[in-house]
């Protein structure tokens, strides 16, 4: 399993940046590579996205989320087999660190070659740099979820 850690500071408050991560059909925005996220209910989400020239459909699991501190998910079904970590601190009043972690298993020769050349984590940091623009172009997010999962 191979793991990704990106950080980044938004001039944002923490609650905007959270309400914003919650968004999830609106990732295709800033996220290169995934081309949609259908919300099925509170905890699962569908994702179609193609990475390195490879398409993957796979179901995804919140499996714990406090709002404005932490969203942790897991696959559940398909093509892909993640689990990852997006933590919110606030800074200030106006500043925000999202922290993202994200493990993952790279499928067949392809993927592994991208892997080890640094693909996803190139692909990740650019995602954060895309989320820290998106949020801050907007200074407000578009909507949230505020609810509470917990751990089963």
């Amino acid at each position: 399993m191979s793991t990704v850690k990106e950080s980044v500071e938004v001039a944002v408050p923490v609650h905007t940046a959270y309400n914003q991560w919650t968004l999830f059909e609106e990732f295709p925005r800033f996220m290169e590579g995934v081309e949609e996220i259908v919300q099925i209910d509170d905890r699962h989400s569908h994702w179609r996205t193609k990475v390195a020239g490879a398409s993957r459909e796979f179901d995804t699991e919140i499996i714990d989320q406090l709002p404005d501190e932490r969203i942790a998910w897991r696959t559940v079904g398909g093509e892909a087999s993640q689990r990852g970590l997006v933590t919110f601190q606030r800074l200030d009043d106006g500043h925000t660190k999202v922290n993202l972690t994200m493990d993952f298993e790279p499928e067949g020769m392809v993927e592994k070659a991208g892997d080890m050349l640094g693909v996803v984590d190139r692909r990740v940091k650019g995602d954060m740099k895309r989320f820290k623009s998106f949020i801050e172009d907007k200074g407000m997010a578009e909507g949230s979820w505020r609810g509470r999962i917990t751990p089963a």
